[in-house]
């Protein structure tokens, strides 16, 4: 964990502050970029004079080429230096947004958690990504935008007084007017603006909400609630935006109106002028020209005032939003973290909200180093709040609670990490690898310099000695084997050829009832008639079961191979059956596990059946014989029961395994992995490959003792380490979706094992696990952590507290009962009533 130093935190910042802050020599290099500009931009001006009055009226045309020469390269010059100057700024701007966002986000990342008690996810993600935008622009533009454009309208003023004083000053007298007119308007946009912000949050807070809550609205069917809740927010959102904007059009309206008013000024008082002889002709059609041309630097101008005005107000709402107290410091900068003492002594703690709520109310308590104590209680007693507390995530109100000698508020977040590990009841998993969250607290401890493969790697033994721990070893296992691995693991694919000949060997025998091994030269009853066909994996879509009947090569191989007859026969055969037996039927998934046909397509096929009854098989459209096809190439002889496959069909399709593969190679030489004994299936898992085969049981007992053979294959191969390590490299999906509730708890115990800390927090880590987990998790605690560690746990399952040294009860924030099970069962108090409850 590193400190950023003493510098001022971010939300303490002014927005001009970051307009030099690391952009000093970008900067630099701008405004020089920017005078060069300039001074190239007037140039025109005077060549549209000279081009006019010399070498036209002189009707000279070498001065006319010469003077265009030089115009074309003034202008191609401009443009080119405009481009660099736009590269510039938006390399500064980006640079800028990306800063703020990094320093906005740790800063977050440190506030105290009651702040975001009330603060929506979708608040802090807009702040973020969208209200820091206008701002970071701002700064890309800080420089530049006026400079180039203040300038050019200098030198363009100075060069048209030197031409004509008084029709100079006219020409620019409308300037004032406008800086005048403009900062009211702008004063109404600022408004909306802060109105805008306030409603875009409560937005982006509604949507976040609607997406983590979408299992309540769709289980409810709440979608007209949260549709009405959306639309009101949007509607406001609508009408401030439409006032917003209108305001930002006047100001542009009016921008507009006193800039083309210039030319009318030119037009009557140039004329005039010139027409008394005080203004030659080229001169009139400079002034013209240099105010048509000033329009483009007025507007930037004008643009950059009202980024200038939304980036302000954008920046300050959003850094004001986040100006919270930090409550503890990050490091010490002149010692190293604390290594402290298991013990934890508590004196009259009090916990208040700002509300004043009392959470906590004159704690008193004393936990010795390596003690086990369970805090217990009814809902809302106050026992989460304690441990948190003690966790320094809550900031106690007033009273005392130490480690060792040191004050847990005085302590810094460094000392709290070194020496405390903390699991919730719903701990956060991050999208990422099972290896990566494993080690995440682990690496938070080691610095950031910490990675997976660096110097603080632990060796495997290590991670999974806490994965047998925490009862994920079994589920890391899985996940390995369920892996589909890529071709490029060369090393790998050997050692799962060999023990998947090892296994049928050493195991075939004992499992052939629950499982139908490849064989090439036999029937596989559990295999629907489109894999025993093609007796392989599909590696293109084509040749995929949803897209056989759009391929005209397998069509064509059906009618040659003679098996489109007979497939006909037996779908028609079982449309019949199972439209005869199910009609009257209830559409349940549980009367269809006979058939092929699924419960949503009985009405297709019910209408099939009609059309077809009084028709033979060459009578049939082709819409009825694609779904008849279709159908008898999804039987299963093994799972299917409505229908029988006579043997004739079998010779046939076997036959017609052999024709395919010889047909496929010809068509697309690589369409189909066929399965061979001695060859990776690379769109198969690693359990699949090892097997070799279908799993013909559904009993999960007979399927777990499939697994168990597996294991001792692989412990036996010497190759069980290295499944686990597959396994760890498990992506466990976005906040741990692919992993149940109990997986993500025991994942959070393992890496807090992993720490091995001094003091360790369980504030209801079990309470997703089943009764078997948690008496697993209360017994490693029990055995292999007592002693070790100090331990304070949250439990709501009273049954596992009988081994802890200390039982202390809490109700409405105070501790009413405190000593051993033995103790607390005898005196019949509040431990007691609720143990009884439990019972």
């Amino acid at each position: 964990m590193k400190t950023r130093g003493k510098q001022i935190p971010v939300v303490n910042r002014t927005l001009s502050s970051w307009v030099l802050d690391g952009n000093v020599k970008l900067q630099i290099l701008l405004v020089i970029i920017i005078l060069i500009t300039v001074a190239i931009r007037v140039v025109p001006l005077e060549l549209q004079q000279r081009i006019i009055n010399e070498a036209i009226n002189l009707r000279k045309p070498e001065l006319l080429v010469k003077y265009c020469g030089i115009y074309l390269l003034a202008v191609v010059s401009a443009s080119l230096l405009k481009w660099m100057i736009n590269i510039i700024q938006t390399r500064i701007s980006e640079k800028v947004t990306a800063e703020m966002r990094k320093q906005l986000y740790y800063h977050i990342l440190k506030i105290p958690l009651d702040f975001f008690r009330n603060t929506p996810p979708g608040t802090v993600v807009n702040s973020i990504i969208n209200e820091l935008t206008v701002p970071g622009n701002f700064i890309g533009m800080a420089i530049a935008v006026p400079l180039i454009n203040i300038v050019t309208l200098l030198a363009f003023a100075g060069y048209l007084i030197i031409l004509n004083p008084m029709l100079g000053i006219v020409s620019f007298s409308l300037y004032p007017i406008m800086l005048y007119v403009i900062p009211l308007i702008q004063k109404r946009v600022n408004r909306d603006n802060r109105k805008r912000m306030n409603s875009s949050r409560i937005l982006s807070s509604k949507i976040v909400e609607s997406v983590a809550g979408i299992h309540e609205v769709q289980a409810n069917g709440a979608f007209d609630i949260e549709k009405n809740k959306f639309d009101g927010i949007v509607d406001h959102l609508m009408k401030i935006r439409v006032k917003w904007n209108t305001n930002k059009y006047a100001i542009k309206v009016t921008s507009n109106f006193f800039v083309n008013l210039g030319p009318f000024l030119i037009f009557i008082i140039g004329g005039y002028l010139s027409i008394k002889g005080q203004l030659g002709l080229g001169a009139l059609v400079a002034f013209l020209s240099a105010q048509e041309k000033l329009y483009d630097p007025w507007k930037e101008l004008i643009e950059f005032y009202q980024v200038y005005q939304d980036g302000s107000v954008n920046y300050k709402k959003t850094m004001s939003y986040f100006d919270v107290q930090i409550n503890n410091v990050l490091t010490s900068d002149d010692r190293k973290p604390y290594e402290l003492e298991g013990s934890i002594n508590i004196n009259r703690m009090n916990l208040e909200t700002a509300e004043g709520v009392k959470l906590l109310d004159d704690i008193n308590l004393d936990i010795g180093p390596g003690e086990q104590v369970a805090l217990v209680g009814f809902s809302g007693s106050g026992k989460s709040s304690l441990a948190l507390s003690i966790a320094q995530l809550y900031k106690y109100t007033s009273g005392h609670a130490t480690i060792g000698t040191k004050e847990i508020s005085e302590l810094t977040k460094a000392d709290i990490t070194q020496n405390m590990g903390l699991v919730s009841q719903s701990p956060f998993i991050f999208e990422g690898t099972i290896k990566e969250n494993l080690m995440y607290s682990y690496m938070a401890l080691h610095g950031e310099t910490c990675t997976l493969e660096g110097d603080c790697a632990l060796e495997l033994d290590n991670l999974v000695q806490v994965l047998q721990q925490s009862g994920l070893f079994v589920d890391v296992l899985r996940f390995g084997l369920n892996t589909v691995i890529s071709e490029n693991e060369k090393e790998v694919i050997p050692v799962i050829i060999k023990m998947r000949q090892a296994f049928q060997k050493q195991y075939g025998e004992a499992i052939a009832e629950w499982v139908e091994f490849f064989d090439e030269n036999q029937f596989l009853s559990y295999a629907d008639i489109t894999e025993n066909i093609i007796f392989g994996a599909p590696a293109i879509d084509e040749f995929k079961n949803e897209n056989l009947m759009e391929n005209q090569f397998f069509l064509n191989f059906l009618d040659d191979a003679d098996l489109k007859r007979p497939l006909l026969t037996l779908g028609k055969e079982i449309a019949y059956q199972t439209v005869d037996i199910l009609k009257n039927v209830a559409p349940d998934k549980l009367f269809f596990e006979q058939s092929p046909i699924k419960t949503e397509e009985f009405d297709k096929y019910e209408e099939v059946v009609r059309t077809i009854k009084n028709q033979n098989l060459h009578q049939l459209e082709k819409k009825q014989t694609l779904a008849l096809l279709e159908l008898a190439l999804r039987f299963s002889p093994g799972k299917h029961r409505i229908a029988l496959i006579p043997d004739f069909m079998v010779n046939l399709i076997l036959e017609g395994r052999f024709m395919f593969k010889e047909k496929i190679r010809q068509y697309h030489d690589h369409a189909v992995a066929f399965f061979k004994n001695d060859q990776y299936i690379h769109s198969q898992t690693i359990f699949n490959n090892i097997l070799f085969g279908i799993v013909k049981t559904a009993n999960p007992a007979d399927q777990e003792k499939i697994n168990q053979y597996l294991i001792a294959l692989l412990i036996s191969e010497g190759f069980l380490e290295e499944m686990i390590e597959i396994g760890m490299n498990f992506n466990v999906g976005t906040k741990g979706n692919k992993l149940s509730g109990g997986q993500r708890q025991k994942l959070a115990i393992a890496r807090t094992f992993l720490k091995s800390p001094r003091i360790m927090i369980l504030d209801e880590a079990t309470s997703a696990l089943d009764n078997n987990s948690q008496k697993r998790i209360q017994n490693v605690l029990s055995r292999q952590w007592k002693g070790k560690s100090t331990l304070i746990a949250v439990v709501h399952r009273l049954d596992i507290v009988k081994d802890y040294d200390k039982i202390v009860f809490l109700k409405a924030g105070k501790i009413v009962e405190m000593g051993t099970y033995d103790e607390l069962m005898a005196k019949k108090g509040y431990f007691y009533e609720l143990a009884y409850e439990h019972k």
